[in-house]
């Protein structure tokens, strides 16, 4: 969660240095029992095709280990608990709506209780939820949070694919001082157990929207969580945070098991996520914070997140910690391509000195053009307070009209390698700032003396193919084209488009080789 204008400013896995646990997909379904339920059907039927059972919740209670719930097109007005597991030698338990039929979980009219699921899972392994639509879950009671899909407790080999959440709300009005209380999660995974994770989690495809958020996020991840996977979903048109990766809010009873981890975000398209209208970061609408990031890592740890498209947001992606004395650590920000959003591109380090630090994470071959699109100067990658050992090689950085392409206020900055990276900017090298441990430098060459940055970078027009189009393709003649550093073990495999990353002489600067 984050509050304020400037909060939280909030693929080879091998290659990292780091191992993403055995992650492994979820095991296919082993021939098993099908059961089938229909809007029409009864619970005293045998719940084959020809006589479907009618709740989902008794279908549930009956499945077991390998067999495929099939829920035929219409609105189900109920909630879905599921205690029960597959297997790995059976298969899991998988609930999917029937052929092209569209199944709807409804939440109109249905009570939450404390932190509570549309679809509920509590302490399972070998759950497949796929092809759901699944709506209009709100309450107007605060101090209780509505969720699309909740995954909780300890578990694994849990799989959500293919759903549409939206319209998860919860509109309760913040009294006197306290704006909190105010929460809902399209898609949240809480680790609350340990040692005992969940872990092994496939998160792909779904679109997550109009959701009413308040400090909460779209897609969480939070607590003792080890090995996940976020691809291939869209998300937009939310009013907090995209994607969040948490550590240390104390949601695992041991504070070692604390944290997200060994993730695999890629491929998502994050846009439109805004907490200007959000009654959680201040009452009067538009409060003007521009708090709400694409992506965002809050504590979490040993991840990547790559081949992302993350615009039109207040932040694109950022990386901190909120808690002091904590660091979110080894996190890869690889191949995204990030434009448009209102505050800054990439964030990291504290938001002010009380915060937590980023340590040993690496910025590489990111394309970020015209974010801080609100001209409020801080540029199109954000350094704050704390940060650590950083390495920030290989991206191509175009400013919006404030001409700012770094903006570092604070001067706890050690360590950190920023090199191999092209810069523009509309005003030319002579107006382009940066600002580098509390000093502002003006032209690429005060900069380059004064800090000893980018001793191998370049200032030049990277020669998009047609950036008024959003169309970021690098033309033949780019100087971004061959010039990057090529450091096999940081740089991946691919890049956006799944294209090898390595062609010809060299790696390309930026998203697109």
């Amino acid at each position: 969660m984050r509050f304020g204008k400037t909060l939280m400013v909030g693929a080879s896995i091998a290659l990292l240095g780091f191992s993403i646990g055995s992650f492994k997909a979820p095991v296919a379904a082993a021939a098993g029992t099908e059961y089938y339920v229909a809007a029409n059907g009864s619970d005293s039927n045998a719940g084959t095709v020809s006589a479907p059972w009618k709740t989902l919740q008794h279908a549930a209670d009956t499945a077991g280990p390998g067999s495929t719930v099939y829920v035929r097109g219409g609105v189900y007005n109920e909630k879905l608990k599921i205690t029960k597991s597959g297997s790995a030698d059976q298969g899991p338990i998988t609930f999917t709506s029937y052929d092209s039929e569209q199944a709807v979980i409804d939440g109109t009219g249905l009570s939450v209780s404390g932190t509570e699921g549309m679809i509920d899972i509590a302490d399972a392994n070998y759950i497949t939820i796929q092809g759901f639509e699944i709506r209009n879950y709100t309450t107007t009671i605060s101090n209780v949070m509505p969720v699309g899909i909740y995954v909780h407790g300890a578990g694994g080999f849990i799989s959500l694919s293919s759903n549409k959440i939206h319209d998860i709300k919860n509109t309760s009005t913040p009294t006197g001082s306290n704006l909190l209380g105010r929460d809902a999660h399209g898609i949240a995974v809480y680790g609350t157990k340990a040692p005992e994770s969940i872990h092994d989690v496939t998160i792909e495809g779904n679109e997550l929207y109009n959701l009413v958020l308040g400090s909460s996020e779209s897609l969480v991840l939070n607590g003792n969580v080890d090995t996940f996977s976020v691809t291939g979903n869209k998300i937009h048109d939310n009013d907090n945070i995209g994607i969040d990766m948490i550590g240390f809010e104390g949601k695992s009873p041991n504070a070692a098991y604390d944290q997200a981890r060994n993730g695999f975000v890629s491929g998502n398209e994050v846009y439109n996520i805004t907490s200007n209208y959000n009654p959680s970061y201040g009452k009067k609408l538009p409060n003007n914070s521009n708090g709400a990031d694409g992506i965002y890592v809050d504590g979490g740890k040993d991840s990547i997140i790559e081949r992302n498209y993350s615009y039109n947001n207040d932040i694109g992606i950022e990386i901190v910690s909120e808690h002091a004395g904590k660091a979110t650590s080894n996190i890869t920000i690889r191949s995204n391509l990030i434009y448009n959003n209102r505050l800054t591109g990439i964030a990291m380090g504290g938001y002010d000195t009380k915060r937590g630090s980023t340590v040993n994470c690496r910025i590489i071959n990111n394309t970020l053009y015209k974010n801080d699109t609100l001209g409020d100067g801080n540029g199109q990658l954000y350094v704050q307070y704390d940060t650590q050992n950083n390495i920030i090689e290989n991206n191509i950085f175009v400013a919006s009209s404030a001409n700012v392409l770094i903006y570092n206020g604070y001067t706890k900055n050690s360590g950190n390698v920023v090199d191999y990276n092209l810069y523009f900017a509309p005003g030319g090298s002579s107006k382009a700032t940066w600002t580098w441990k509390n000093n502002l430098y003006t032209g690429f060459a005060a900069y380059r003396n004064g800090t000893g940055n980018d001793a191998h970078s370049l200032f030049a027009d990277p020669l998009f193919l047609n950036a008024s189009s959003n169309d970021f393709h690098l033309q033949s003649a780019s100087p971004a084209v061959d010039s990057g550093l090529m450091d096999t073990n940081i740089i991946g495999t691919l890049d956006i488009e799944g294209k090898a990353r390595v062609l010809g002489a060299g790696v390309n600067m930026g998203a697109y080789e």
